[in-house]
């Protein structure tokens, strides 16, 4: 599975492809809920959720054992049914991106965390990679994509609902694409034509971003279901299993 990013690097994302969620310059401040998704992150239409506490409780597991050279830990008793999903890891207070990186593809959900947990935390090449000393420190949040839509125009998508995947061609010709999940653009305060222009710059496109090239772009919304912990609720929750 090829890995790129979709943040300054001009990069190309496909079912197949692994994919950063964040330009390394976005002020990611995403709150914890332990209890369920976050409100940018609700899904509609009466879907059942998928996305649960469990889910983050596993990525700390997974990284744990990484940091501390120990065997892989047991497999989880969520649902292993098959989705995108992207995971996140931010440090401290204010909830600095340490990695974020994820798949469009639909990947089994143990195998899926198993491997984004890891590779989030120690193969964003806009980062360095985890350190174990950081881990009082570190939030992880899942991500689990659902609802894929084709857009009719750039500006088909709901600020704080839908994150978009977009499809372009740059200045030489070469086809290329960028994403934002549903929370960034709320996050940064940005409007329709902000959000885009922004994308395509993540994207690499360097010529002149004119009211044509927004409408000449392939727009894709989807919804994601988000669950975030920090590592002090991890230590609780493992704390009451041992009771």
């Amino acid at each position: 599975m090829s890995s790129g990013c979709c943040g300054t690097k001009k990069t190309k994302m496909n079912g197949n492809g692994q994919v950063c969620c964040y330009n390394s310059s976005t002020n990611h401040s995403s709150q914890s809920n332990h209890a369920s998704a976050s409100s940018n992150g609700r899904v509609r239409n009466g879907l059942i959720p998928v996305a649960c506490p469990e889910m983050c409780f596993y990525c700390f597991d997974v990284l744990h054992s990484h940091l501390h050279s120990l065997d892989p830990p047991p497999l989880p008793d969520f649902t292993n049914d098959p989705y995108p999903l992207f995971v996140t890891w931010t440090s401290g207070r204010d909830h600095r991106l340490r990695g974020c990186m994820g798949t469009f593809s639909h990947i089994n959900l143990h195998a899926g965390l198993r491997e984004y947990a890891a590779t989030s935390a120690f193969k964003d090449s806009r980062f360095q990679p985890i350190a174990p000393e950081e881990l009082p420190r570190l939030s992880v949040s899942v991500s689990i994509l659902r609802e894929f839509e084709e857009g009719r125009d750039y500006r088909d998508w709901d600020i704080g609902t839908h994150g978009i995947r977009i499809e372009f061609f740059n200045e030489r010709g070469a086809k290329r694409t960028a994403t934002y999940l549903p929370e960034v653009a709320p996050e940064q305060g940005w409007d329709h034509d902000r959000t885009i222009d922004s994308l395509l710059r993540k994207g690499g496109y360097k010529g002149s971003v004119t009211a044509e090239m927004r409408r000449s772009l392939k727009l894709t919304r989807y919804q994601s279901e988000k669950i975030s912990i920090s590592y002090s609720e991890y230590m609780n929750y493992w704390r009451s299993r041992r009771c």
